[in-house]
């Protein structure tokens, strides 16, 4: 990876993030996190789709993934590529933005604009770097709620998210009940295992041990731990996709050559896979951001949140749920959504289960896969007619 630039990516007094559309929460009561910290000040970056209706009760919020941001349906503005459910959202697409408001923020900890450890901390006028205090998700959503009163939903007609965002989905669900009239969480979990924090700790190290990363201050001193956020992305974009999946597009081919040369750079065709992946994320990322989301992942405990018992944390909901799994997710596998079932039934919430039959992995919830579409598409049907 010798290719890789040692520079930071190109960034203005905001950090990393476009703009875009911003709320901004400056005032006498700050954001108090989970660690007992306050962010007196900070932003919430998103975007917006269609037109909240005069009740507002058409809204959909969209919960991104680890490594997504706000920008669900349109070109991402720094590597043009579509946005990352845009086979999803759009007008007369199964999340119908002639029909629904869709919103999609960037979490708190991000670099799409978000206060997060790349935005300049307003007490110093310096990058927040290892400063940034930790954050978890409970935080994030709470940021999001900041976020819906500003746009004045009071209720949501639905909340939605996969892998990280369906962990978002479930806190919502909890901690705002009476806010979500339903919620769809998509190939996640309660909690991560034991292999899933060993896996995320990797990638940290990947980033903390890179010579650049200078002890989170990079920013300032003008490098970037480009080898060590690169790494990092590979490790954790190998558990997004099954063994089968990754068998059939590569298999054991070699790049270019029909004869091995014997050397350690890149010549089998998933090694040349990976390090695209590393090198173009390196552009869109922020390798702060990436150590503080992965902990609060790390974090998340939604049955520990509540006495060690997750039926306890949908107590209150009143919310319509839908969840969905893959057979191949080994991340997140199916029986993380049946505990979230179980949990759901045991406290008379209704809830919609499907497990997906698919070779595509944890990434499947990012994909076409048609039986996912029509699960979504009758359960939106169906909360729809209830609610309007």
């Amino acid at each position: 990876m010798a290719n890789l630039r040692k520079v930071p990516p190109k960034r203005d007094e905001n950090g990393y993030g476009f703009q875009g559309r911003a709320a901004y929460f400056d005032g006498p009561n700050p954001l108090v996190l989970d660690s007992g910290k306050k962010l007196d000040r900070f932003s919430v970056c998103y975007t917006t789709y269609g037109q909240l209706n005069k009740d507002k009760s058409n809204a959909i919020l969209i919960c991104h993934a680890l490594t997504g941001d706000q920008f669900v349906a349109e070109p991402h503005p720094i590597t043009g590529k579509s946005g990352w459910w845009s086979n999803l959202i759009g007008p007369n697409l199964l999340i119908d933005t002639n029909r629904y408001f869709v919103i999609c923020s960037n979490v708190l900890g991000g670099c799409m604009g978000t206060t997060g450890p790349a935005e300049n901390n307003p007490g110093t006028g310096k990058p927040w770097g290892m400063t940034f205090p930790m954050i978890t998700i409970r935080d994030m959503v709470r940021a999001q709620a900041l976020l819906m009163d500003h746009l004045g939903i009071d209720q949501l007609l639905c909340v939605v998210g996969g892998s990280m965002g369906g962990m978002q989905v479930l806190e919502w669900a909890s901690v705002f009940p009476e806010r979500v009239f339903s919620a769809i969480a998509i190939a996640t979990a309660p909690r991560l295992s034991a292999q899933n924090i060993a896996f995320n700790t990797v990638s940290r190290l990947a980033i903390m041990s890179d010579p650049d990363w200078r002890d989170g201050e990079y920013l300032s001193q003008g490098v970037f731990p480009s080898r060590g956020l690169a790494v990092a992305r590979q490790v954790n974009h190998i558990t997004y996709h099954s063994d089968n999946l990754l068998q059939q597009k590569f298999g054991r081919m070699l790049k270019e050559k029909s004869n091995p040369a014997f050397v350690f750079d890149a010549e089998f065709q998933i090694e040349s896979y990976l390090k695209h992946q590393g090198e173009t994320f390196i552009d869109r990322f922020d390798a702060n951001s990436y150590l503080y989301i992965t902990r609060s992942m790390d974090y998340f405990d939604l049955a520990m949140e509540h006495g060690g018992y997750l039926p306890n944390a949908f107590k209150q909901s009143r919310s319509r749920f839908c969840l969905i799994s893959f057979t191949s997710d080994w991340l997140f596998p199916t029986h993380e959504s049946i505990s979230i079932a179980d949990a759901l039934q045991n406290v008379g919430a209704p809830v919609f289960f499907a497990e997906i039959a698919s070779d595509s992995g944890h990434d499947a919830f990012l994909l076409d896969e048609p039986a996912m579409n029509s699960a979504l598409s009758g359960f939106l049907s169906d909360i729809s007619t209830k609610r309007f």
